[in-house]
Order: structure tokens, then sequence, then C-alpha cells
């Protein structure tokens, strides 16, 4: 093991924690990312900042909670003024490399009150979130020239105007006609698309070229992966890997519906969960999408392979995680964003190469840790100062490199929902500035404080799998105060102050004679 040159963080889109060998998964095989979890660390309590892909990855991108960096929901663009790793990095002359899938959303009212020409190099930069674009593919729609993926299919055969639509997500019912992936009712057939073409294995691909044409030169790649979120569509043979039997058993039960909290009760009524109460859709979607996860692993493997032989293990930081995971079902719910474990608990594995972090491969640390922590770590990695007026996690050398498991390290981590772009708000008759929940997680509780709404709080030491609500349960009134507190702490540590550094500041502190000013003298 040498001194960090190069990191690749790879990020999987709405990948469950306990969908992983490592993370006890008793079927599901996923041998590279264990195998990486036994060279690194593995974090057994990472929590996102918020359950919906746009918000929870500016956090892991900005190093800052949602309610700081102000992307609440997927269609809310990040702030121009907002600095995200990739401008940290090119502070020191490297570009951050993304392929595959970022969701940041332009500022273009920003861009325009500042007269930055959204075609200019800068312009082109800050819209894409500091990110150099290699190969940029979201997987939520037909890609457009963003992306080479669409005409790579269509140089391998899959001749039509959209092959994403038409080949990818699609599949051939008994019938011989054409079926979609986007009803659920389908994913148990094989996408049109063969394997070696799929989005996995293209995305794989152009991180492969990339390493290769880098060569010995140092390098940061963001390799996201846009499985195994939805459109739940596997090519041959993962879609068949498992069967319904070897998938975990569906977390829910009728307590959760009588009297259920009303936000809840109105995503209960979204088409997806609607979808997800049905038990065939659940035996149907399940074993697909553990299937994509084992595709995902295999083409790391792939990866890992390469860089073993081109000596990048020895001096590549490489993280693993996840935006938030997946419903499936549980809760009576489908899709993510609601504050259960089974969304906002997530995958997150760290290989240090470095000297310092032999005392602790292979182990498994239980402190709390968050999306915003991530920046501080790939920062500190590799030697980039930290800008601790705008940075609100914290980096986890102290962990990878051997501090003692009952160290102070974060008492809670906390989560942000803004719900106004979802027919739930339209169901409770709200405005969007009503909209806004908060949730307080402890090794033993899980608090909710919800806008106009009742809180909410499950023992996570009684009831694992949060079916109790004790929000309005009278001899918990006294933890739900403590959490009700701590929320009021962290909002208080917020960094607001964005513009001027903290060294800035005590630069400037009792300066008002050094300026010329001599009020108050006698």
């Amino acid at each position: 093991m040498s001194k960090i040159q190069n990191v690749l963080f790879i990020m999987a889109d709405q990948l469950r924690a306990d969908h992983l060998g490592s993370y006890g998964h008793p079927y599901l095989r996923t041998p590279n990312l264990d195998a990486l979890a036994a060279r690194g660390m593995r974090f057994e309590q990472a929590f996102v900042n918020s359950g919906v892909c746009g918000p929870s990855r500016m956090s892991y991108y900005t190093g800052r909670y949602p309610s700081s960096h102000g992307t609440t929901w997927n269609r809310v663009p990040l702030s121009v003024s907002e600095v995200t790793l990739g401008e940290y990095l090119a502070s020191r002359e490297r570009d951050m490399v993304l392929i595959g899938k970022s969701h940041v959303i332009p500022d273009q009212a920003g861009m325009q009150r500042l007269a930055i020409d959204g075609g200019s190099e800068l312009g082109t930069l800050l819209a894409r979130g500091s990110f150099r674009e290699a190969d940029r593919y979201d997987g939520h729609h037909e890609p457009g020239d963003e992306s080479g993926y669409p005409a790579f299919l269509r140089r391998h055969g899959y001749n039509s105007p959209d092959p994403w639509s038409d080949y990818v997500i699609s599949a051939m019912d008994a019938d011989g006609q054409v079926v979609s992936g986007w009803h659920m009712r389908n994913t148990h057939l094989p996408a049109r698309v063969r394997e070696p073409h799929s989005e996995t294995a293209y995305t794989t691909d152009c991180a492969l070229d990339f390493m290769r044409k880098r060569g010995s030169q140092p390098w940061a790649l963001h390799l996201s992966y846009v499985k195994p979120h939805w459109p739940y569509m596997a090519p041959d043979p993962y879609h068949r890997m498992y069967r319904s039997d070897q998938c975990l058993p569906v977390v829910r039960n009728q307590q959760e519906l009588a009297g259920a909290h009303p936000v809840l009760q109105a995503y209960r009524q979204h088409e997806e969960s609607q979808s997800f109460a049905r038990e065939e859709c659940v035996r149907t979607v399940r074993p697909v999408y553990q299937g994509l996860i084992t595709q995902l692993d295999t083409h790391l493997g792939r990866l890992f392979d390469y860089m073993e032989g081109a000596g990048l293990m020895r001096n590549t930081l490489v993280v693993f995680t996840a935006d938030h995971g997946d419903f499936l079902g549980d809760h009576w719910l489908g899709e993510k964003e609601l504050f259960y474990d089974t969304v906002q608990r997530v995958p997150l594995i760290i290989m240090d190469p470095s000297a310092a972090a032999e005392g602790t491969r292979g182990q498994v640390s239980r402190q709390l840790v968050e999306s915003v922590d991530i920046t501080p770590t790939i920062l500190q990695a590799l030697d980039v100062p930290q800008a601790g007026h705008l940075l609100e996690g914290r980096a986890l050398q102290p962990l990878l490199h051997g501090a003692p498991e009952g160290m102070p390290w974060r008492a809670a981590a906390v989560s942000e929902l803004d719900y106004s772009f979802r027919q739930a708000r339209l169901t409770l008759s709200k405005t969007p500035q009503q909209c806004r929940a908060w949730s307080v997680r402890t090794d033993r509780w899980r608090y909710v404080y919800w806008r106009d709404e009742p809180e909410q709080l499950f023992d996570l030491q009684s009831d694992p799998n949060e079916f109790e609500d004790l929000g309005a349960s009278q001899s918990h009134a006294a933890v739900r105060a403590e959490m009700r507190q701590h929320l009021l702490d962290w909002s208080l540590r917020s960094k607001r102050r964005t513009t001027m550094s903290d060294e800035a500041v005590e630069r400037s502190t009792n300066a008002h004679k050094r300026a010329g000013i001599y009020f108050g003298q006698w």
C-alpha cells in the first residue's frame, strides 16, 4: 500500500444496505463488493441526508445538508453559489470526472443573474456541478447528447429512434409482443438488450476506457451506476438468477395501517405503493432487483481486476455507496423518500490504500456516518484544504485509521424531506411551504418532525422494524423533547456564512483600528 494518488467514488442508485452479501443478505451474491469490504472498512450505520436522488447526491457532492445547499428535491437546481467536490479538486488542478448519473440540475436563473454564458467553459462546468462529464447517463429516460449510449446501441444493431425504450427497458412476452419495463408486471422477462450492451456493462466499459487512457496520471472518477433503480429490467441471465423465496421477507403488518400518520397514509395512495401492496408485484420485482445488484457486482469485479493488474488498487481510495434505498413493498410503500432505515440506511465501503489504514482492513464500523462525510473524506485523502465554513460533514479518516470504536463521533444522523412535488401534497391540501420534514436517527431512536403534522417516534431497540409509532405516547414525551432539542441544535450549527472563511474572520476580528476606525475611544 502507498500514498493515495487516485479516487474512485462509486455510487449505485436506489440500493438498500441489506441487499449485499457482506451486509447479511442470505442469498444475494456480491463477492466482489464483499472482497472490497474485506480489504477496506464497512460502515454498518451509514445514512443519507435525504431519501431522494437529487438532494441526497447534492449532499454527497457538497458536504452540506439539503437545508444548506437548497436542493430539496429532484427538480430543484443546485445553486450556482454552492461549492462541490469537483470545484474543490479543481483548485488543485485536478478534474473530478463523471461517468454515469449525477442528477445535477443547472441553476439557469442564477447564471443569468450573474451574466454567466451557459455555453462558456465556466457556464458548462457550473451547469454540471463542476464535474467533467466523460459520459453522463441518468437512466430515467432516453439518453441525449450527454451520453454515447444511444450511438453505442445502434452500432451494435439496436436500430431504433429510441433504443433505450425499445430494447434496454423492454422485453418480448410469450406472444412475441414487445412489452415495456415501465409496467412492473413485465420485469420477470429478460430485457431485449444483450447483457454486454446493458447499462451496467456500458458504464463499466466507459470506466475501464477512462482508466486505460489515464495510465499512470493521477485521476478522480465518480462512477455512478443507474441500477438497481427502476425500470427494474435485467438482461439474461440476471432476470432469472433469483427466486422469490430467495428474497428478504416483506417488512410490513396490518398494525401500520391502523391510524397511520397522515403523510404516510397519503403516500400509500400513490400508484407505486398501491402496486407494491400486491404480493404479486413484490414476488415479481424483488428477484430482478437482486439480479441487477449481482450484475453490478459482476462488472465491478471486471473493474477491480483491471485495477489490481494495473497496480491501481495500491494507490486509489475506493468509496462505494448508494444515494438511498428502495421500499420494494416494505411498510406498504413503493419507491423511497420516507424516514425508514429501508430507505435511509445505505451501504458504505471504503478501501483506503494508505499505510495508516492497515490495522482496520476487514473491520466494521458501527459509528453513525452520513452522506455529508464523503466530500471531506475525499478532500483529506488528497490533501486538499477543508473549507470549514462550508463543509458540514466530517472526514472519516479517524475511523479508517483505527480510532477506538467507542470514541465520541456523532450522536445522531439527520435527514430531510420536501414532498411538495408529490401527489401527497395535493391529497393533504398543503402549500409547497408546508411539505417539509426532518428525521433524527440515533442508535436507539428514530424521531420525525413534520411541519404542520404530528411528530413520530420509533424505539429501534424494541421495535427495529419501525412498526409502532410512539409519536403520541405520553410515556415518551421526554424522548421526543430530547429529539426536538437535538434537531434545534443541529439547525443552529448549520453553515450559513458561506462567503467568508473562518480564517478570514479570524484575521478580521477586532481589526477596526487597523482599518482606521476608532469608535468608542475616550
